[in-house]
């Protein structure tokens, strides 16, 4: 157990006592879950995080995914995202990782999931994944947003339930990014002003739609292949929003194959447009990536508002 719980929990402020803790509890759900009492084998750390510390715990009772930050300076963020996982499974139409369950204790925050197993993709990845993607969204609810805020990268989500999408858009997405960026001087008055301008232009480029339900934070990093060769999706930041979010933020960063895009379409056809509008609502990830990791992500933005001439 020492072993374990120097590597796996190992920090400066730490005590023994609190990670001994935090050992305990991951143990004590693990068994709770499977129903056999467990003991540790080993731990590999999974590179990549840049927010949650996190690898593959092996067990008597076998394997599990387990991440873990400072529930100090994250509150509630894995509270939120088993929810949200919870909503996508609900679906019945994603493969999402199996959730055991989280914990919070003294600093920590814990996540146990199960371990996928990872194969080369198969020769229907894609096509599954744009099936599957469009039968998520085909999950509907009354309003935009959801009934509990969650978190996008480190970066607190708000979802204050809306009836009109182009409202809830502009100031539970655009608006809180930009204050945001603005208070840490992020961006300049200039640019700040064009958001103004564009707020009043959204009702003429964007429709309201229906609320579909969103894996909230699609690119291809929350993409693996499962033991079978198909999709399996992580790390969401879950709403009810337009459809096209998601779709959009495939194209910001790249990665997925045209077969996606063909498959998703054949399932559930997206209205004419839907080009120029991606780039609109890529405006969200983008405020997002200035307000995380600096003014390099301010070009795209000033280029898609050039593009709407604003």
């Amino acid at each position: 157990m020492q072993e374990f719980v120097s590597v796996l929990f190992k920090r400066k402020t730490s005590s023994m006592d609190v990670t001994s803790e935090v050992y305990i509890e991951v143990l004590k759900l693990i068994t709770q879950k499977t129903g056999t009492s467990t003991t540790v084998k080993k731990f590999t750390f999974v590179g990549g995080g840049c927010i949650n510390s996190g690898g593959k715990l092996e067990t008597s009772a076998g394997n599990f995914f387990l991440k873990w930050n400072d529930v100090i300076s994250f509150p509630g963020m894995f509270k939120a995202e088993q929810k949200g996982l919870a909503l996508l499974v609900g679906s019945n139409t994603l493969h999402i990782p199996i959730v055991y369950g989280y914990g919070e204790m003294s600093e920590f925050q814990f996540l146990l999931l199960e371990y996928i197993e990872s194969k080369p993709p198969s020769s229907t990845y894609w096509n599954a994944l744009g099936i599957d993607l469009a039968n998520l969204h085909k999950s509907s609810s009354t309003v935009y947003g959801l009934d509990h805020d969650n978190y996008i990268g480190s970066l607190r989500q708000l979802n204050n339930p809306s009836p009109s999408w182009i409202d809830f858009f502009i100031h539970h997405r655009l608006l809180t990014q930009l204050e945001l960026a603005i208070k840490h001087n992020r961006i300049d008055t200039i640019l700040a002003g064009k958001f103004e301008t564009l707020y009043k232009k959204l009702p003429s480029l964007l429709d309201e739609g229906r609320p579909a339900l969103l894996h909230g934070d699609l690119w291809s990093g929350n993409l693996i292949v499962d033991a079978e060769g198909g999709p399996c999706i992580i790390d969401p930041a879950v709403y009810y929003g337009h459809r096209e979010v998601d779709l959009a933020m495939t194209q910001l960063f790249g990665g997925f194959n045209e077969k996606f895009y063909d498959a998703y379409n054949e399932a559930f056809p997206l209205s004419p447009g839907y080009q120029e509008r991606f780039d609109v609502y890529n405006l969200y990830p983008l405020l997002v990536h200035v307000n995380l990791f600096g003014s390099s992500y301010l070009n795209p933005i000033q280029r898609i508002l050039k593009t709407l001439k604003i």
